[in-house]
């Protein structure tokens, strides 16, 4: 979760070091590299809600290997 929130903040202007990094290497102006990079940034976003929003996603593999069982409760579930 933390790469992935990091890794959004790294491409979106107007602080994106990655995104003036590759507008520069590919030696296109900034406009035409953030609209060509909108569809990922909306797909990052959409994966970076479920990851946050629905444990079981992130918990499959180590429920999976037996290592770990989720008790927790989720916030938006009432309370018993």
């Amino acid at each position: 979760m933390l790469v992935l929130n990091c890794g959004i903040g790294l491409l979106t202007p107007p602080v994106g070091s990655v995104l003036f990094i590759g507008s520069a290497v590919a030696k296109r102006p900034m406009e035409k590299v953030v609209k060509a990079t909108l569809p990922f940034y909306l797909c990052m976003i959409v994966a970076l809600l479920l990851v946050s929003f629905v444990p079981k996603i992130s918990l499959f593999i180590p429920e999976l290997l037996g290592g770990y069982t989720s008790t927790a409760i989720p916030v938006w579930a009432p309370l018993p």
